[in-house]
């Protein structure tokens, strides 16, 4: 008979910290935490332990199919592994290299400019009619043995590697847009940085997991992610705040409480990360921007919009502006948006969505009014056009919106705790009470706004 070991907190803490990058149900990250409490020793108290046994009482260990149909990750690049195999099979310099490098852009950059040296050709040249070498040109760069059929099946590869390694680093930038939209930079915790506390562990892995849920189809509002689970456990952090390592927190929770805890030398160092991070999402905006623009007034989708793309940014880019106006209300330097003061983004909404609000008797949401008025997020970052605080007051005003309640020009409030709810499992977006079910719909297209195979068959 095979004994099994129990986890050791160790093993429990890294199973936590990969759950950053991971899109596990919350029920499933609280059944980690009780685990990692009852491996510490710990003695919870009352309310910690019925928030938790209330959160885990649906995991995946406690429901009797033990599945669930929604993917635990977010959507992974196909790297360039194939390419690079292909790339040391036919130029010398290339050696094997292992699986983890058809992700990392920096090395097949690397390989493709010194594939390049073999056959005389620079990085970007893309033309083959013009930069391809004819037979002289080859004999001058000592290629004189390679046919001119193998010099063009190295030149294509070549070629096809740099598409590949372009497509790869924007989809990479998409990946971690979608987690820094729903997490904050929770998936950039460092290891060290994150096991420094057990207690400041348990939160930020609960709350990323709730931040992590998936949307809804509705035409009310969204499940908000601070719940009853969430507030126990931030009053263990509040319970000993000497221990609580609050510089951790502040990557994902940046309220004002959490904020007035962490070193200014910290506080400004986030700041800088999360500017970064506000220039690569307008970046993005900025791309899909030019393909072709939005509906800006009404942001509703109209065909050939990314709006994929758009929305993961427009997250992104909501998420980081938070993040870097509480970091400024911290740090007593609300005087720059008196300079700068770039506006929220909306996301692009479904025509079917927008029906479904006006038949309910709403509108637009009054932002997307704001939003019109005020210059592109690109144009105010690169000093192109002025956005101060007083040119976004002045568009709320004019429709009725508070810009201190609506987070327009201050932090966003701190959130009150709702009520602890049931991850619903969805299939695109609209909730279906058994998994395997769930997993049959999915597979045969329903809810996802195409005709499914079985529909077209019957015609």
């Amino acid at each position: 008979m095979i004994r099994m070991l129990s986890p050791t907190v160790g093993d429990l803490l890294r199973d936590l910290h990969a759950s950053l990058t991971l899109r596990k149900r919350p029920e499933d990250v609280a059944q980690l935490i009780q685990d990692l409490h009852a491996a510490q020793g710990t003695v919870l108290d009352p309310a910690t332990e019925a928030a938790l046994a209330k959160g885990a009482e649906h995991s995946l260990r406690h429901v009797w199919h033990g599945y669930t149909s929604m993917a635990e990750e977010f959507t992974r690049p196909i790297g360039a592994q194939r390419q690079l195999a292909r790339a040391a099979a036919l130029f010398t310099s290339v050696p094997e290299l292992p699986q983890s490098a058809g992700e990392d852009p920096a090395l097949i950059e690397a390989v493709i400019r010194r594939a390049g040296e073999e056959i005389g050709r620079s990085y970007g040249q893309h033309n083959t009619g013009q930069d391809r070498l004819d037979r002289t040109g080859r004999a001058a760069a000592g290629l004189g043995e390679i046919s001119k059929r193998q010099y063009n099946k190295r030149f294509r590869l070549l070629r096809r590697m740099e598409a590949k390694l372009a497509r790869l680093v924007h989809e990479q930038h998409l990946r971690e847009a979608a987690m820094t939209g729903k997490g904050a930079f929770a998936h950039a915790l460092p290891f060290e940085l994150f096991a420094t506390d057990i207690d400041s562990a348990a939160f930020i892995a609960y709350l990323t997991a709730r931040g992590y849920m998936r949307s809804v189809f509705t035409n009310g509002r969204q499940r908000q992610v601070y719940d009853e689970v969430a507030e126990a456990l931030f009053q263990r952090l509040r319970d000993a705040p000497e221990r609580t390592c609050w510089y951790a927190v502040a990557h994902t929770y940046p309220t004002a409480e959490v904020l007035a805890r962490v070193s200014d030398r910290d506080l400004t160092r986030l700041l800088a990360r999360w500017n970064r991070c506000l220039h690569q999402t307008a970046g993005l905006l900025e791309e899909v921007w030019e393909r072709q623009p939005p509906a800006r007034h009404t942001m509703i989708v109209r065909r050939g919009d990314d709006s994929s793309t758009w929305n993961l940014a427009a997250q992104a880019w909501n998420t980081a502006r938070a993040h870097w106006l509480a970091l400024l209300t911290e740090l007593g330097q609300e005087e720059i948006l008196d300079r700068v003061c770039p506006g929220k983004v909306p996301r692009l909404m479904a025509g079917d969505v927008a029906y479904w609000h006006r038949a309910g008797g709403g509108g637009l949401h009054p932002d997307t009014a704001v939003w019109a008025e005020l210059p592109l997020p690109w144009e105010v970052l690169r000093g192109e056009r002025a956005c101060p605080r007083s040119r976004v007051e002045a568009a709320c005003a004019r429709h009725g919106v508070d810009p201190v309640a609506g987070a327009w020009t201050a932090p966003r409030p701190a959130a009150e705790a709702v009520s602890f709810r049931r991850t619903p499992e969805l299939v695109h977006g609209v909730a279906v009470a058994d998994p395997l079910m769930a997993g049959v719909l999915r597979s045969a297209g329903v809810f996802s706004g195409k005709r499914n195979r079985a529909a077209q068959e019957e015609q």
